[in-house]
């Protein structure tokens, strides 16, 4: 269920628009990805566990650029909750802490900075106990002047 503050922006997606623009690219409706809150600029994500996105069976671990995937992901409809203005990613920096070896996964990510042709946000993927697994920070490009916060 998507919970919701009534601060939430008007310019930006929320609820079932938001669960539905995510699942729009077959690949993110592949992730399963699914909208567990949205609150004052905070997005939680939560994906599940898939044998697919095993890169080392002996553990098993996951694939890092599914890690990657996430973190971009979260950092770009974390934005979108509050800006239809972003259009695609500048750059994406992701620091590996552990292995992810269970699911489902858990991200959190939230805004850092909506401008005018670049905004920021920051990205955590957490295991089912809470365990830190990767975090990262996405600058995104923005359309039409983005807005300013």
């Amino acid at each position: 269920m998507v919970g919701e503050t009534p601060s939430a922006n008007p310019d930006g997606l929320a609820g079932a628009a938001l669960q539905g623009a995510l699942s729009i690219a077959p690949f993110h409706a592949w992730l399963g990805l699914r909208v567990e809150d949205v609150a004052d600029g905070v997005l939680h994500l939560s994906m599940p566990w898939r044998d697919e996105i095993v890169s080392n069976p002996r553990i098993p671990s996951v694939h890092g650029g599914v890690l990657a995937s996430l973190i971009d992901l979260a950092g770009m409809y974390v934005l979108l909750t509050r800006t239809r203005a972003v259009s695609a990613t500048a750059s994406l920096h992701v620091d590996y802490h552990r292995p992810a070896s269970g699911g489902p996964l858990h991200v959190r990510a939230r805004v850092v900075k909506i401008g005018r042709t670049l905004s920021v946000a920051d990205s955590e993927v957490r295991s089912p106990d809470d365990v830190l697994l990767a975090s990262g920070r996405g600058s995104y490009l923005m359309r039409d002047g983005g807005i300013a916060a």
